[in-house]
């Protein structure tokens, strides 16, 4: 009790002996016992400390599972990002914050998402109001928590802004010191945020298993530009 130590904890449920018990009364320091081994309660006392310390942050937002891929929306108020949510949700998706995302950064990596506490699962959609996403679709369509791996970030559409059109360039977003891949999408009528929103998520798990759509992409043209430089002055002088 010398290193003002915060607790003492005894494991497998043996009784501590008087004078311990005297000890930990005189110096103010709680005394617990468990009936877990030693080993146990070190990793259950760790998984519950890296998240009780871990770095947090609140963001407005709305959070998506989408196929698995964890999804953060952001964008203005009004530009429809609750909306999105919704449109995921008729098409078998599942909810996870509207308006606030609670972020936490856990295992110094990960990057995990969910909503505020007590808030259950409210969408607040412009012209209806709050909806109770768990009492309208069911259980299938809420999820607690999340690992966020994309931002995608909804804007108007703007006439004089180059959008990326190809999906070489990969432009990211830091969230507590880690960076998560972000798309910009320029929202515009009759443009469904839900379906893009599936085939982004798609197109994240292949580049996960090695695969780069755009980058084979441009592969595929150099090596069509190089056959063609090899092949056309052959073909020219090809009389036959």
């Amino acid at each position: 009790f010398g290193f003002s130590v915060p607790a003492v904890i005894i494991t497998r449920g043996i009784a501590p002996d008087e004078y311990l018990i005297d000890a930990a009364i005189e110096n103010n320091v709680p005394l617990l016992v468990s009936r877990l081994s030693t080993g146990e309660l070190f990793n259950q006392l760790t998984a519950y400390l890296e998240t009780a310390f871990a770095p947090k942050t609140n963001v407005h937002a709305t959070m998506v599972d989408v196929y698995g891929v964890g999804i953060l929306y952001t964008g203005t108020a009004g530009i429809g990002k609750s909306e999105c949510a919704l449109s995921l949700i008729e098409r078998g998706h599942r909810l996870i914050a509207d308006d606030v995302v609670a972020l936490n950064r856990k295992w110094g990596e990960t990057l995990m998402g969910r909503g505020a506490p007590d808030a259950g699962y409210h969408l607040e959609i412009r012209g209806i109001g709050i909806i109770d996403v768990e009492k309208i679709y069911g259980i299938r369509a809420i999820r607690i928590q999340k690992r966020v791996e994309l931002e995608v970030h909804l804007e108007m559409w703007d006439s004089s802004k180059q959008y990326e059109r190809i999906g070489v360039k990969e432009v990211f977003s830091t969230y507590l010191g880690l960076q998560i891949p972000k798309i910009t999408i320029p929202v515009a009528p009759g443009k469904n945020i839900a379906v893009i929103s599936e085939v982004i998520a798609m197109n994240h798990m292949l580049k996960i298993y090695g695969h780069h759509p755009a980058r084979e992409f441009i592969e595929r043209m150099q090596e069509i530009i190089r056959r063609k430089e090899i092949t056309e002055p052959y073909l020219e002088s090809d009389f036959e």
